[in-house]
């Protein structure tokens, strides 16, 4: 079982930068950053890009991994976004992770680009992971879709990683599943809401059986990703809640968990003193 954290993009770096050398130096396998304009009841506080953090956050690690949560199409163009992306692999010397989404149906992210909520977000973002994915593995690319089009696109000199830094695509409907099957080196899900813990743990379940369906007809391996944060329950409440939620997980066939950094208050809100005790007493134990 490998681990992740989330650190949202909500701090100056100053503040924010001992806390992407301590998820590596904590054991985490990666790390990774929200993709968004700004974020549900965030909105109205600090928040800055996904890529300038990220590759901030690769100039002071070495070994993590690093990657989206989510990026999407909201605001995102496949060509200028691989360019971005390209940049990005190299900086971190091939630690990079793309974590793509639909996106939300609506929020902030469509509200601020005033702009509606595509009528066609699945199918639209079936293109968008199909362009990026020739983006950033050919020299040059053109393609003509119902939403995105490039024409001789270069991507020179290409990505550190062969053929492509690896996508992790999240996804809970079925069309969307299909696109991670297709193209994703790893599924992520959020499960489904649900007021109550057990509840929600039985919604993953499903959710779990139905990606096996769908990777079965594909023909591929796909690695797993639960997370956690998701559950009616912050995964960081207690060393036991967060062990308890690892090995949930692990019985539903999930290679990958991710949580958040603790937050002072609101959302994530949690203490930092039980990040440190989970870094030294359970991230050992799960390799």
């Amino acid at each position: 079982m490998r681990t992740g954290i989330v650190i949202l993009p909500e701090h100056r770096w100053w503040f924010a930068e001992p806390k992407w050398r301590a998820a590596e130096e904590y054991g985490f396998h990666h790390a990774w950053t929200y993709d968004h304009l700004a974020w549900r009841t965030l909105v109205d506080g600090p928040w800055f890009g996904a890529v300038p953090t990220l590759t901030a956050a690769a100039m002071v690690t070495e070994r993590i991994r690093l990657g989206t949560f989510v990026a999407s199409p909201t605001f995102r163009h496949p060509v200028p976004f691989a360019r971005e992306l390209l940049a990005l692999d190299d900086i971190s010397d091939g630690r990079l992770t793309v974590g793509v989404g639909a996106g939300g149906g609506d929020g902030y992210d469509h509200l601020a680009m005033g702009q509606p909520a595509p009528a066609k977000r699945t199918e639209r973002f079936a293109e968008f992971v199909e362009l990026l994915d020739k983006l950033l593995s050919r020299d040059r690319t053109t393609y003509e879709g119902e939403h995105f089009s490039a024409v001789d696109a270069r991507s020179y000199p290409g990505a550190v990683q062969r053929p492509r830094p690896p996508f992790l695509i999240a996804a809970n409907g079925p069309k969307a599943m299909a696109v991670a099957a297709r193209h994703g080196q790893g599924w992520v899900t959020s499960g489904t809401p649900d007021d109550d813990l057990d509840s929600w743990w039985r919604g993953v379940a499903e959710l779990a059986a139905r990606f096996t369906e769908v990777q079965h007809e594909h023909g591929r391996r796909v690695d797993r990703f639960l997370s956690l944060d998701s559950a009616p329950v912050y995964s960081l409440t207690s060393v036991e809640t967060f062990r308890d939620a690892v090995g949930r997980a692990e019985e539903l066939g999930f290679t990958d968990v991710v949580v958040h950094w603790p937050r002072h208050d609101g959302v994530f809100a949690g203490r930092e003193s039980v990040l440190e005790e989970v870094a030294a007493d359970v991230l050992p134990a799960l390799g």
